[in-house]
Order: C-alpha cells, then structure tokens, then sequence
C-alpha cells in the first residue's frame, strides 16, 4: 500500500447492502446521483451520528421498501477520483429480507440470479470484489477513477493482495 492511501481521507462515507437469497441477488438500476443509469445495490451515504451497518438497512428500505436481515459486513471500497472527490464505502450482505418491494425515485430494483450478474452495467471495479463477496469473502479495496473509468485498483482479500 503506498503513502497516497495511507494518508487518504474520504469526503464522504456511504454503504452498499447486496441482498443474497436463494440464488439471486437484489440489484438496483440507480436513477440519480453518483453512478445514475449503472446497476448496483441499495446504498447511500451515510448521516451524521448514524452507524454504517444502520445505514445499509436505512438506506434499503427508502430506496426499494426492503427490510434486510442477517447484515453483515463483508467488505471497505476506498475511492479517489481525479477531479478530487473521494468516497468510503463499507459493502455489507444479507441473507433474507422483509418487506414489499417497491421502485422509487431513486432505484428501479431488479432481483438478478447470481449467475447472471450484469456486470457490464455496474463500475469498472464491482467485478473484481462482488464475486468474493458472494462466495463469502472479506476484503478492502482501493480504487483510483477518472470519471467513469478506472485508472488502477488494489484488492486484498483475507491477508493476500490482488492487482489483476
């Protein structure tokens, strides 16, 4: 790791909550804000005072109606873009969820087999962690962007260290 991530400090701090029950995965087409049009997951940044992991539910529930159960935390996504913005995100699972599924104004949601994830819709850097996310896996990443393109990524998964 070197010293730029070292010293990094985010301008924000968000969440990403990716439902995974019976073989799907509850995906979301983002409407507005950063990464408008791509697929995600249900997130958002995170209020002053709030907790990451009740930002993941809070943020769920308002974007597709969704209740999350079981939530855990799998993983930390450190972005920098080059026109200076930069992003904490803490990527949480959960096993079920409760409630009726709605579309707001900020998220069409689309309940997707996992096999069939569409990857080519999502940020450059999702397929390179959300894969070991969904067999279980723990990471923290860092991603350098340009707009929408990714200049370079850094991926360590339970102690080993990924620049592919």
């Amino acid at each position: 790791m070197d010293d730029f991530w070292n010293q990094w400090q985010p301008r924000e701090r968000a969440t990403l909550c990716f439902v995974i029950q019976a073989g799907q995965i509850l995906l979301i087409r983002k409407k507005r804000g950063l990464g408008a049009g791509k697929i995600n997951a249900p997130g958002g940044r995170i209020e002053p005072g709030e907790e990451p992991h009740a930002c993941a539910v809070r943020e769920t529930q308002e974007e597709v109606g969704l209740t999350p159960h079981g939530v855990q935390s799998r993983g930390e996504l450190h972005f920098q873009f080059t026109d200076g913005y930069s992003l904490h995100c803490t990527v949480f699972t959960a096993s079920s969820c409760s409630g009726t599924l709605i579309e707001t104004d900020e998220a069409l949601p689309i309940w997707t087999p996992i096999n069939a994830i569409p990857y080519h819709e999502m940020w450059a850097d999702d397929i390179h962690w959300l894969p070991g996310v969904i067999e279980g896996g723990s990471f923290r990443a860092y991603f350098h962007f340009q707009g929408d393109t990714m200049l370079s990524k850094v991926v360590h998964w339970d102690s080993q260290e990924s620049n592919i």
